[in-house]
């Protein structure tokens, strides 16, 4: 019984952590498309070229809600493919607070958050980069996007003219909090009762292949994985680069929001393999420096 109150604590202590975040996005959107409406489209296209740099730095401030801002802000295509892999790669997730809480030393704790929003950046341009042209075709026939296309999905009927803002984004957030609240329940009963020691031991029993195993680890949309793999790594146990292919593919809730406010789940499939990708070979390059410099 106690356990079972722990998970539901914890589960309503990591949902509480993103509404904020939450709100704040819908609100934006909103304001968005009550001021600005036909510029909206002209705002992106002038700004989206640089969307991988902004995204790579704010997505490595240390918290969860940022990347399920970000899924929110695609699937409105306010932000393109490349911006929202450079915001999942740099995001930090619980790292930081646990490599403080534990008295990392901040010379090694600042490289690290150096190197996640410059991978992010790097690999978000890239992206951008070769997805050009299916990109630049997906914003012409959606550059009408209204936040009323969201209001259909979730069938709110909050886009009314005479609804405020702060209702419909009270809306969006309600809906989005409650799906984040029964998944967050599923994944915390089932790393509690599996227990952290046996995801620990997946790691350290195959350490050739620790990079795909900790990005597998990295893909679960929950904070206790960066939790997990940053505590493995100040342990001594896996490598730097193994610990960033796991934090790197990390993006906290990121990707369950992406799912479930984005219809196009081929697309969201793409984004996961690409950002795992990623994170995943950038770790393993890591290693190979660290070998020919050490």
């Amino acid at each position: 019984m106690e356990t079972i109150i722990d998970i539901l604590l914890d589960t309503i202590t990591d949902g509480i952590k993103i509404l904020p975040f939450l709100f704040v996005t819908y609100l934006l959107m909103e304001l968005l498309e009550k001021h600005t409406k036909d510029r909206v489209g002209d705002i992106v296209r002038k700004a989206g070229k640089l969307g991988p740099l902004w995204g790579a730095i704010l997505g490595a401030v240390p918290q969860c809600g940022f990347s399920a801002a970000a899924s929110n802000l695609y699937a409105g295509r306010v932000i393109s493919v490349g911006t929202i892999i450079a915001i999942f790669l740099s995001t930090s997730d619980e790292m930081l607070p646990l490599m403080i809480s534990e008295h990392y030393p901040a010379s090694k704790i600042l490289p690290i958050l150096g190197l996640k929003a410059l991978i992010g950046m790097i690999y978000g341009f890239i992206v951008d980069i070769a997805a050009d042209k299916t990109r630049a075709i997906r914003h012409q026939m959606r550059e009408d996007f209204r936040i009323e296309e969201l209001c259909e999905r979730e069938h709110c009927h909050c886009d009314d003219e005479e609804e405020s803002v702060l209702k419909s984004a009270f809306i969006h957030t309600l809906h989005i909090f409650i799906y984040v609240l029964v998944l967050t329940l599923i994944l915390n009963a089932v790393i509690e009762f599996m227990g952290e020691d046996v995801i620990k031991s997946v790691i350290m029993a195959y350490p050739l292949a620790g990079h795909l195993i900790a990005g597998l680890i990295g893909l679960i949309p929950n904070c206790a994985a960066s939790i997990i793999i940053t505590e493995i790594y100040m342990e001594g146990m896996i490598s730097l680069g193994t610990m960033m292919s796991g934090l790197l593919v990390g993006a906290g809730i990121g990707l369950l929001v992406l799912f479930r406010v984005n219809p196009e789940v081929k697309r969201n499939i793409h984004i996961t393999a690409i950002l795992y990708f990623c994170g995943v070979t950038a770790g393993g390059f890591i290693d190979i420096i660290s070998r020919i410099l050490g």
